[in-house]
C-alpha cells in the first residue's frame, strides 16, 4: 500500500543515507579510481559515506575573527593620528 501524496514529507530523501545504491557505489569507486571496466558489479568493496554538518561554526573561530578585526581597527585608528 502506498502513502498518499498529501502525507509525504518534503525533502525526505535529501538527507544523508547510510546505504548507497549499487550505481552510487560504482560512481564513488570510479571517482576514487578503485573501479576497473569489466569488473563484476556484485561483491563491491565498502564505500565510506561522509555525512556533512552544515551551519555549525565553532565559537573559537568567531572570537578569533573578532579579535583580528579589532586589531585591524586599532591599526587604522593609529594611522589616522
Amino acid at each position: 500500500m502506498t502513502i498518499d501524496k498529501s502525507l509525504r514529507r518534503k525533502g525526505r530523501l535529501e538527507r544523508a543515507r547510510n546505504v548507497l545504491k549499487r550505481s552510487e557505489r560504482i560512481e564513488k569507486l570510479e571517482f576514487e579510481d578503485r573501479w576497473e571496466d569489466g569488473q563484476s558489479p556484485f561483491g563491491l568493496p565498502k564505500v565510506r559515506v561522509i555525512k556533512s554538518t552544515i551551519g555549525r561554526k565553532k565559537k573559537k573561530k568567531k572570537e578569533e575573527e573578532e579579535g583580528e578585526l579589532g586589531d585591524e581597527a586599532m591599526d587604522v585608528e593609529e594611522e589616522s593620528e
